[in-house]
């Protein structure tokens, strides 16, 4: 086993456990939980049999394992980043809610003081 297989591992229990952590804190649901732990264990075992990425690449008629990889960590890395940022114009939408509605009430309030 290489370095980089050692490191790689250390690192994905160190992932899931802190996925775990955050799950019983009540920071991360359900679902997600699901989802991190299947990455972190199958990161962790493509590390371990690399020969795994071969057969999913015969599947999909990709010619090398890593291919497989690669262009499933695209394809994944997109899609957060569509969420991240669709989440983020949902959280930019309701600030702009809020601050409406804040200063809305201030300019009620300081008219029925001038009365």
């Amino acid at each position: 086993m290489s370095f980089l297989q050692i490191f790689l591992l250390f690192f994905f229990v160190f992932a899931l456990l802190r996925t775990m952590k955050q799950f019983r804190a009540h920071q991360l649901p359900v679902h997600w939980t699901l989802l991190w732990v299947i990455v972190w264990v199958g990161a962790g075992v493509m590390v371990l049999l690399p020969q795994t990425t071969d057969i999913a690449a015969r599947l999909v008629g990709v010619g090398r394992g890593v291919d497989v990889v690669i262009y499933l960590a695209i394809v994944s890395l997109f899609y957060l980043l569509f969420r991240l940022y669709a989440r983020l114009e949902g959280v930019e939408r309701e600030i702009t809610k809020l601050v409406r509605m804040i200063a809305l009430n201030a300019k009620e309030d300081a008219s029925k003081k001038d009365l």
